[in-house]
């Protein structure tokens, strides 16, 4: 009997095998078990690729823009099948070099290639290629991942679509794509095929795109990749797709009435689905929600005290791989006998757009909805000197704080680099600081971190009466 098993070899499985052995010195022994390509959603079709794509479409797209009088830009000229080439050779070496390299350093892991089933609480069934294997275990963490969920539209199968599994095959450039979401996936896909040259329109059900974010950031950022060249409909269902000499034909009802718009490529961004049907929940007693996901509490402990899960399978509000990586560490030490607790308010999270957006704690209406008060300031990129320097200060910062104590609860950001600096507002939430707290720290001049501050010091004091720097 193992210590522990493990079923998932991604971002979570990994963290919690690390952690796991970490804290015992290597005495604990761990069955790891993994089906498909070792290292889970990130490095293989989401974080890494997806980065690179974005990073390779930015350079392309921007060449081509003047910022500073003069100087005088040529451009760039595209080969996408070579753009291609080099993100899935990029996806093999950190596979290689993170994951597989990795397990060499543990004698105490044994990898297990196949699909899991639970015969019960402490025992699981794996089937390879080679057969099936009964393993038990004192604990178990689940880290199944997701896949994309893909929506029930009449004729999309039959007519073909990408989604953020597949589109990583491409070797040509699509002259017109439709990205039906308008989330994170959606919009990172939508501007990285837009910059490459793409035509792009985005399909979104909701009133707004980036729904998660403040109202003020999304609709500054549809306005940014309208004047791109970005087509967005919000409020919009698709009826029926149908397929014409390879090409796609999607009817669509928006407040404008019912239209069609003929594309070469679909690529589908409506969210996920966890990866839980195969595994016979029901034999070990977990339960799931209404989705499939499996609930979690703080411990990351299931219904069953025995089992743990972690990452994109559990029931909760973001999908991220460092908060996989975090509860594979939290569940790991709950598994082990401690009493760790996750800390899902402090969890910072980005849209890899440009510019970017990140956000960590409660937007202002939800506080208003838990609270019946808050406290909000928003200024403008223009008051931050650096984003004039860059000449792009298409952007804002907006905090949120309650106004019993001053104390920080949201901070929302649309700027470059906003993921590199939002951290800072994430430590202010996870230590309970306050407007005061963040005034009182010298920030460096001049950076777009700055912005953070701005917005704090915005609560006590005309921002527009400042001379720079000022304390």
């Amino acid at each position: 009997m193992y210590d522990l098993i493990i079923i998932g070899y991604g971002a979570g499985g990994f963290a919690a095998a690390i952690k796991a052995t970490e804290l015992t010195e290597g005495k604990v022994s761990i069955a790891l078990i993994g089906n498909g390509p070792i290292g889970g959603t990130c490095v293989n079709v989401g974080c890494v690729p997806s980065k690179y794509m974005i990073e390779a479409s930015n350079q392309y797209f921007y060449s081509s823009f003047n910022k500073y009088p003069g100087i005088t830009l040529k451009g760039a000229t595209l080969d996408f099948k070579q753009v291609m080439i080099g993100l899935r050779n990029l996806v093999d070496e950190l596979r290689n070099e993170k994951y597989e390299k990795v397990l060499n350093n543990y004698e105490n892991i044994d990898v297990f290639k196949g699909s899991a089933e639970f015969l019960s609480g402490n025992e699981v069934k794996v089937i390879t290629d080679n057969g099936e294997k009964r393993i038990k275990g004192k604990k178990i963490i689940i880290a199944t991942g997701s896949r994309p969920s893909v929506p029930p539209i009449e004729g999309l199968s039959e007519s073909g679509f990408m989604d953020s599994n597949n589109v990583w095959s491409l070797d040509e450039l699509p002259e017109n794509i439709a990205v039906i979401g308008g989330g994170a996936i959606g919009l990172e896909f939508g501007q990285a095929f837009l910059h490459f040259g793409s035509k792009v329109t985005i399909f979104e059900s909701l009133p707004r795109i980036a729904y998660l974010t403040e109202p003020e950031i999304s609709q500054l950022l549809e306005n940014i990749l309208r004047r791109e060249g970005m087509q967005i409909y919000t409020r919009t269902r698709i009826i029926k797709v149908t397929k014409r000499n390879e090409r796609k034909i999607i009817e669509y009802a928006s407040h404008e009435g019912k239209k069609t718009l003929e594309v070469d490529e679909i690529l589908i961004a409506t969210g996920r689905k966890p990866n839980t049907d195969a595994l016979k929940l029901e034999n070990a007693y977990v339960n799931v929600d209404d989705r499939g996901f499996i609930k979690v509490d703080k411990y990351m402990r299931t219904s069953n005290p025995n089992v743990y899960a972690v990452g994109d399978v559990v029931s909760k509000r973001f999908m991220l791989e460092t908060l996989a990586a975090r509860e594979g560490v939290i569940a790991a030490i709950n598994a082990l006998g401690g009493n760790a607790e996750i800390d899902y308010l402090s969890v910072p999270w980005a849209i890899f757009t440009t510019p970017q957006v990140a956000a960590v704690g409660y937007t202002e209406e939800e506080f208003m909805k838990l609270t019946g008060a808050c406290s909000c300031r928003v200024i403008s990129l223009s008051s931050v000197a650096k984003a004039r320097i860059l000449r792009d200060d298409a952007g804002l910062v907006k905090i949120t704080a309650d106004p019993n104590n001053g104390r920080i609860v949201g901070v929302h950001v649309l700027s470059n680099y906003a993921s590199e600096y939002i951290t800072e507002a994430a430590i202010a939430i996870r230590y309970g600081l306050g407007i005061e707290d963040l005034i009182d720290v010298t920030h460096i001049f001049p950076t777009l971190s700055e912005g953070i501050k701005l917005a704090a010091q915005a609560f006590i004091r005309d921002i527009s009466k400042m001379s720079c720097c000022v304390e």
